[in-house]
């Protein structure tokens, strides 16, 4: 690398970080002051498409037709820090997001996520995530619509990994469609352990959707490989699976 493109980048990476926090701000606001949910929701998830529209680089976006009308449960694969960011500005804001709960323990960031209609589960306390289990499954009951992360967190190498069962409970206990969502360039643009993002600019695919009313899917374990084969088929990248058998041993 010259020391023209680090400088290049490092000014992007400044850039970058103020658009990040003004969106941030606008978004924080928008969550205190703004009392209907709907509108609400509609305006963080304008804030969230600013970040990548004003940093230079909007995204590109396929397969939107592929959504359905009603209610579904987007399933993601995970490759930076931006992704939710990414699916909060170019998903439709009616979806709710699912996250780890430990974000519960950022408090700024707690109240941003949930005010703009974001759900946590825990990950590791058996008992908490149980019960943020049950509410996940008694929302999608509700017919709302959802989207994970079932990767449950990402990697710095490339590649896909075991995905986690609670999307695919709630999908068939809701009686809604799977849709596999495939996110490329995000790891180029922030990737992990690394500060400055970078001027890439990111694209999603969106995959027609898994109906879930095939008697094999009682099985959550079949539906999840289901939606993890069809993104793997278009992301290009490796089956972790395959590659690290400790991997379908994680938790």
């Amino acid at each position: 690398m010259t020391w023209v493109t680090y400088l290049l980048r490092t000014l992007y990476g400044f850039y970058g970080w103020l658009v990040f926090g003004l969106c941030c701000i606008y978004g924080l606001l928008v969550t205190i002051i703004v009392p209907f949910a709907t509108l609400r929701h509609r305006l963080s998830a304008g804030a969230a498409r600013a970040v990548f529209v004003l940093g230079g680089v909007p995204a590109r976006v396929a397969g939107l037709e592929n959504l359905p009308e009603g209610n579904a449960v987007v399933v993601a694969n995970h490759a930076s820090y931006v992704d939710g960011v990414l699916l909060r500005g170019y998903l439709p804001y009616r979806f709710s997001f699912v996250i780890k709960g430990e974000m519960r323990n950022v408090p700024v960031a707690h109240f941003l996520l949930r005010r703009s209609g974001s759900r946590f589960v825990e990950r590791h306390e058996q008992s908490a995530s149980s019960r943020d289990a049950r509410q996940i499954v008694k929302a999608a009951l509700g017919g709302q619509s959802l989207a994970f992360f079932p990767e449950g967190t990402f990697r710095g190498e490339p590649g896909l990994g075991r995905f986690r069962p609670g999307a695919f409970v709630a999908a068939v206990k809701g009686d809604m469609p799977i849709v596999p969502v495939a996110i490329f360039g995000t790891r180029e643009m922030l990737p992990e352990g690394r500060l400055w993002p970078w001027p890439v600019r990111p694209r999603i695919e969106i995959l027609p959707p898994i109906p879930t009313s095939d008697a094999a899917f009682e099985n959550h374990k079949v539906l999840a490989e289901k939606a993890r084969q069809h993104i793997l088929a278009v992301l290009g990248e490796p089956d972790l699976c395959k590659v690290s058998p400790a991997n379908s041993n994680e938790d």
